[in-house]
């Protein structure tokens, strides 16, 4: 029987990553992370839409609520922590408070109802203009004209909705009009 040469092992192969298989699996990577950030970043501001028009309108049935209970008008308007701010810009927060006295100006006698903190990430919400606050009566109904909402974020002004309350305190979607949803996405 003969015995094996000792020079002659059998070589196996070395253990590891070779640098081309590295560069590889980066460069897909780098693929599957280019495709799915965008998408992920666009349900993100879908879903902050989506919490941003819950909140509006749990709003807008407290107020009508509590309007119809108390028998006195309930406001809401855009500000925090306890002033209306006067403009149509939603999304930097709001207030409700019952308006005992029916001067529109939330007094330290009045009851806040509730602060809605600012939207998150680059939604925005912005009223008619002329429309700085809604005014509940006790008939549940919203005083004046209907009242219109644009409702954007980052994923551009073709991805805008309308959200119309009408006199009788009601808030339903629309298709957001092409130059509100632009002011909508580059407003601050």
């Amino acid at each position: 029987m003969a015995l094996p040469c000792p020079d002659a092992r059998v070589r196996r192969p070395a253990g590891g990553v070779t640098l081309l298989e590295l560069m590889i699996v980066v460069a897909v990577l780098g693929a599957l992370a280019a495709v799915a950030v965008p998408v992920f970043d666009g349900a993100r501001e879908a879903t902050r839409s989506g919490a941003a028009q819950q909140a509006l309108a749990a709003s807008v049935a407290l107020a009508a609520s509590r309007a119809t209970l108390g028998g006195q008008d309930v406001v809401v308007c855009p500000g925090a922590p306890h002033a209306c701010s006067g403009g149509i810009a939603w999304h930097r927060g709001w207030i409700a408070y019952v308006d005992a006295d029916g001067d529109r100006v939330h007094g330290a006698g009045e009851a806040l109802l509730q602060t809605v903190a600012p939207l998150g990430g680059q939604v925005r919400l912005r009223s008619t203009v002329g429309r700085t606050r809604l005014v509940f009566q006790p008939n549940g109904g919203s005083a004046g004209t209907n009242t219109t909402f644009t409702l954007c974020d980052g994923r551009g002004a073709g991805h805008a909705i309308a959200l119309v309350l009408n006199n009788s305190g009601r808030l339903r979607s629309a298709a957001a009009d092409a130059g509100a949803a632009r002011a909508c996405v580059d407003a601050q």
